[in-house]
C-alpha cells in the first residue's frame, strides 16, 4: 500500500518540476519579447516549408555573414574558429535598419552605448580567419520563422520583389527572439507573448 503512496507522490513531483521547467521557458521567451530592445533587421529568404512542421521562412540577415575583419578579438596565431560564442554589436542605420558594427568572440569588452546594443550567437569551428575577404556565418536562433500553412510560398515569392523586415527583441544579455514579420511598415505575423 505504502508503494502505490510514493508512486504517485513521485508522479505527481514529476510532473511539477515539468510543468515548472516548461513554465519557466515560456516565462523567459515571453520576458524577452515584452522587455528587449527592438530592432529591425533585414532578411531574404532561403528555404519555404519543413515537411513535418509546416510553412516557414529561413531567414538570412544582413548580420548572417560577419566579415572576419570586423571581429576585433582573433589572437595573431588563431588560423579558424573554435565552437564558440560570438556578440555582434549594432546600430541603427539611417535607414531603420540595424547593422554590425564590430563583434567579438566570448563577450563584448565594453557595454553597448544607448544607440546600440549586442546580440548573441553561436559561431561553429573550422571557419577560417585568414582568409583575404573571409567571413563567418553565426547562427543567432533567429534563422526561422513560421507561417500558417500555405502562406510560405507567396511570402517568399514576395521578399524577391520588395524589402522586408523582422522585428527582434533582444534580451540584455544579447539572446535574439522574433518579435514580427513585416512587409516594408506593415506588420505580417507578430509573435504572441504566450
Amino acid at each position: 500500500m505504502m508503494t502505490g503512496k510514493r508512486l504517485v507522490i513521485s508522479a505527481l513531483v514529476l510532473a511539477l518540476v515539468q510543468i515548472g521547467f516548461l513554465s519557466w521557458i515560456i516565462a523567459g521567451r515571453a520576458a524577452i519579447l515584452r522587455d528587449g530592445k527592438d530592432v529591425l533587421l533585414k532578411v531574404e529568404p532561403i528555404d519555404p516549408r519543413d515537411l513535418l512542421r509546416g510553412d516557414y521562412i529561413r531567414l538570412g540577415y544582413e548580420i548572417s555573414r560577419i566579415p572576419v575583419k570586423m571581429i576585433a578579438n582573433i589572437p595573431a596565431d588563431k588560423f579558424s574558429s573554435d565552437d564558440t560564442s560570438i556578440v555582434v554589436r549594432l546600430k541603427k542605420g539611417a535607414d531603420g535598419y540595424w547593422q554590425p558594427t564590430v563583434a567579438w568572440f566570448g563577450q563584448a569588452p565594453t557595454p553597448a552605448a544607448s544607440d546600440e546594443t549586442d546580440i548573441v550567437g553561436h559561431v561553429g569551428e573550422g571557419w577560417s580567419l585568414r582568409e583575404e575577404g573571409g567571413s563567418i556565418a553565426p547562427d543567432y536562433g533567429i534563422e526561422r520563422f513560421y507561417l500558417p500553412e500555405g502562406e510560405g510560398m507567396a511570402i517568399q515569392d514576395d521578399m524577391r520583389v520588395r524589402p522586408f523586415a523582422v522585428r527582434v527583441a533582444i534580451a540584455a544579455n544579447g539572446t535574439p527572439q522574433i518579435k514580427a514579420l513585416m512587409d516594408g511598415d506593415k506588420t505580417l505575423f507578430e509573435e504572441p507573448l504566450y
